[in-house]
């Protein structure tokens, strides 16, 4: 994933990068990448289910890169059989030369290649890049006739069949991997707080020590003034 791309690649890449419309103008590709929220961006112009856009925090702070990396790897990655290293991340965050282009071009692989391995469920759910109309694998549906005949066929499985009871196991199992990824993320907004309040506690210390340091300046300036309003 981290092999170093030729010319060819890169300018293939750059092109297909400036293609996708974006929040933030391009300007350096390795600091427009660093907090990972024009990578989330990449993958909701392609897949706007797939990616929750107010999850993801612009940041120069490597804290909330760390987090937005951590979360796209978790939540978005993972769908696209794709994932980001804990090394190469950091690199990323730290705005290390070379290290973006790799993994944005895997992630354009991945991307091109997800259509092909649909199955007609909802969330691959695939917006043509050029006129925007949605493109499901497999069916033709024109004129919205397969999804008439889709819907009607499902209303005759309901009735002829009993619906399948919900697995409580996986239910609890699901509510549980919910709490945990909440709890990180809870984890992750209290550590970004705690920085914050240790910034805080010295801009505060250093605003106590300005204003020391007038008020020594404001007491010569009097001694000063009232030597020369009082000469021997």
């Amino acid at each position: 994933m981290d092999r170093e791309l030729n010319e060819e690649e890169l300018q293939d890449l750059y092109a297909w990068i400036d293609k996708i419309p974006l929040s933030r103008p391009k300007r350096h590709i390795t600091r427009d990448f660093s907090d990972g929220v024009m990578a989330a961006e990449v993958v909701k112009y392609y897949f706007p289910k797939l990616v929750d856009l107010h999850n993801y925090v612009p940041a120069s702070g490597t804290p909330q890169k760390l987090s937005n990396w951590v979360l796209l790897n978790r939540k978005v990655f993972c769908k696209l059989n794709f994932q980001v290293t804990d090394d190469t991340v950091n690199k990323i965050v730290l705005n290390t030369p070379g290290a973006i282009e790799p993994i944005l071009s895997n992630l354009k692989e991945k991307i091109e290649q997800r259509p092909k391995q649909s199955n007609n469920t909802l969330d691959l759910e695939y917006y043509n890049t050029q006129n925007q109309e949605k493109v499901y694998e497999g069916k033709d549906l024109k004129n919205g006739v397969g999804a008439q005949l889709n819907k009607e066929e499902k209303g005759k499985q309901k009735k002829g069949k009993e619906q399948p009871k919900m697995n409580l196991n996986v239910l609890d199992s699901d509510v549980r991997q919910m709490v945990q990824e909440k709890d990180k993320e809870v984890l992750s907004l209290r550590e970004t707080v705690e920085i914050l309040q240790v910034k805080v506690s010295k801009l505060e210390h250093l605003v106590r020590l300005k204003d020391l340091r007038i008020e020594e300046l404001t007491r010569h300036l009097d001694t000063y003034k009232a030597k020369g309003s009082n000469p021997k």
